[in-house]
């Protein structure tokens, strides 16, 4: 049995004639009846009727249908799988990511995925998670990296790396040890994601960790990236919570007047490849995937290699 051969015989079973198959093959039709012929000679039962001058297709073909399209699929898939590796030499990547993506490895994915597929464009697309998740789900980006909870209906989740959120402040004695969620909802805080409110994930975390303890977080100022709260903190106006992956990115950047300590029960946020549930990804998105989670994966090495400390204003 060979792939020819389930080929031609599923071209006559479609066709309803051999004729008709070799005329869509482009072949002689005796050169696909003799194949056909061999096929039913190796399977010792015949798969067509010869009715007048067509065929009709016995129970032994129809039994065969659904093996010999699996097999040929198969061999399409494959075959395709090798062509996609090679053909990354133009078109466009498209991917969703969360606003703060570019204080984590962001323009190093980039230029990682640059520098391995020059010809391949990049668009980034999004500001917050939940955003990137509507836009996956509904088929308007393929793939994103955002972090968790998200409402996952129809979506594949997998989650890659975590990141400690440390709590930021200009006073002193509110960075003096690690702050509990008692204290976080007396502090006065500013907080990003301002339009996205309780869709944003880490806001989200922090609300619900606050009603499971009777409490209600309510910030005094609210806006829409980081950076102004930063700035707003080191101002005195109020406190702020980062990642440390952000933290590490930002270095020096980070106005001196500001310090940091860990939560008492440390709380993170977890991110992930989202992608809708059983869709079959470009090679341009796969590859970006892998560049994504290398860099992601070594950012989290370094995290896990310098410890939380705690670091106090002016420090």
């Amino acid at each position: 049995m060979t792939l020819q051969q389930l080929e031609y015989f599923l071209a006559a079973l479609e066709e309803g004639s051999f004729s008709a198959a070799a005329e869509r093959l482009h072949l002689a039709q005796p050169s696909l009846s003799e194949q056909v012929r061999r096929l039913e000679a190796e399977l010792g039962l015949p798969l067509f009727a010869r009715v007048g001058r067509g065929i009709k297709p016995t129970a032994a073909a129809h039994a065969l249908r659904p093996h010999a399209e699996a097999a040929l699929a198969a061999v399409h898939d494959g075959r395709e799988a090798v062509v996609q590796q090679r053909e990354l030499q133009g078109g466009i990547a498209t991917f969703g990511t969360f606003g703060s993506a570019r204080w984590y490895p962001g323009t190093q994915i980039v230029a990682a995925f640059r520098k391995r597929h020059p010809k391949v464009r990049v668009r980034l697309i999004g500001q917050n998670s939940s955003e990137v998740a509507a836009a996956v789900r509904a088929g308007d980006l393929e793939a994103g990296l955002i972090a968790l909870p998200i409402d996952d209906t129809g979506l594949e989740v997998r989650p890659i790396v975590q990141d400690e959120i440390v709590y930021i402040s200009a006073e002193p004695a509110r960075v003096a040890r690690p702050v509990t969620i008692q204290a976080l909802a007396a502090a006065p805080l500013i907080l990003p994601d301002t339009s996205f409110g309780l869709e944003d994930p880490t806001r989200r975390q922090l609300f619900e960790l606050a009603q499971r303890a009777g409490l209600t977080l309510e910030p005094e100022i609210e806006v829409e990236d980081l950076e102004t709260a930063l700035d707003l903190a080191a101002r005195g106006l109020g406190d702020t919570l980062i990642a440390r992956g952000i933290l590490l990115s930002l270095g020096r950047r980070v106005p001196k007047r500001l310090g940091w300590v860990p939560f008492a029960e440390p709380i993170y946020d977890t991110f992930a490849f989202i992608n809708r549930r059983g869709a079959r990804l470009s090679p341009a998105a796969r590859e970006f995937m892998v560049v994504a989670e290398d860099r992601m994966t070594a950012m989290a090495q370094e995290l896990r290699t310098t410890p939380p400390r705690r670091h106090r204003p002016g420090a």
